[in-house]
């Protein structure tokens, strides 16, 4: 690379003052995790506040995690779905406040479908159509914000699964996620591709990615270089996609966020 990637980071808003040097100084990417929950999409105005008087001054690129919990993408209940849409355009009001240009949502695909999609001649194409029903009203709606929806794999087995409903979305406002952790446990444990081939098989289409490091075990989320993720592989494969992702240190442990940025530094692969 030419110029090494700048690499940010998933803090909550408390943790933001302790950070904020860090932060600051390159204009990080930043992704904001509490308004995955319902509780505070009910009133996300005291985090709003709070989020930007600690960033005022800051000029990076901002991102939230959307609401997952309690429900998959591809429901067919119709009550179900309303509610999960509601979800959805409430986190979309508040990248509308925050001035959000990013929202990670969950892939609803797992190893049982690779096995068992197709089991009928239209597996596939029935779980795109759920998808893209259940998310039609927030696409639309994140287009009109200039707000891009990225799909993270969580289970996923198949790069190519996500890719489809990208595909089959044509829309700005629909991109690929990556977590290195969930690749690299489905790699380990579901004999999935390695997590650099989820990366390349983004392509363009990359909008952000979750570097967290694991064993291959579990979701250890895991601070840089506690695993075994071959870094100079994802970095490689990030080059070759040629997009400018969100890069985007998601670890439980938010004091260990610098280190894992010093981790890739050492190596020569990001600041």
């Amino acid at each position: 690379m030419s110029e090494l990637p700048v690499v940010g980071a998933q803090l909550t808003v408390l943790d933001l003052p302790k950070h904020r040097d860090w932060l600051f100084e390159k204009d990080r990417d930043l992704e904001l995790p509490e308004f995955c929950m319902a509780d505070i999409l009910r009133n996300p105005d005291p985090f709003i506040d709070l989020a930007k008087n600690a960033l005022d001054g800051w000029d990076g690129r901002l991102g939230i995690h959307g609401p997952f919990s309690g429900f998959e993408l591809h429901t067919g209940d119709r009550e179900v779905r309303a509610i999960v849409q509601a979800r959805m355009e409430q986190a979309l009001d508040v990248c509308e406040k925050l001035g959000a240009g990013q929202m990670v949502i969950h892939s609803p695909y797992d190893p049982w479908d690779r096995d068992n999609l197709d089991n009928g001649p239209k597996g596939r194409d029935k779980r795109i159509n759920a998808i893209l029903e259940t998310l039609g009203p927030a696409i639309a709606r994140a287009e009109d914000l200039g707000v891009v929806m990225v799909m993270e794999n969580i289970k996923d087995t198949d790069p190519a699964d996500r890719m489809a409903v990208i595909e089959a979305a044509d829309s700005a406002a629909l991109r690929l996620s990556v977590d290195t952790g969930h690749a690299h446990w489905a790699h380990t444990i579901c004999g999935a591709p390695a997590v650099d081939r989820y990366i390349s098989h983004a392509g363009e289409m990359l909008g952000h990615v979750h570097l967290q490091d694991t064993d291959g075990y579990a979701d250890r989320h895991w601070h840089l270089g506690a695993g075994n993720i071959p870094w100079h592989g994802v970095f490689k494969a990030l080059e070759g996609c040629h997009a400018a992702p969100h890069l985007i240190v998601e670890i439980n442990d938010f004091d260990r966020v610098e280190e894992s940025v010093a981790h890739l530094e050492a190596l020569g692969l990001a600041q």
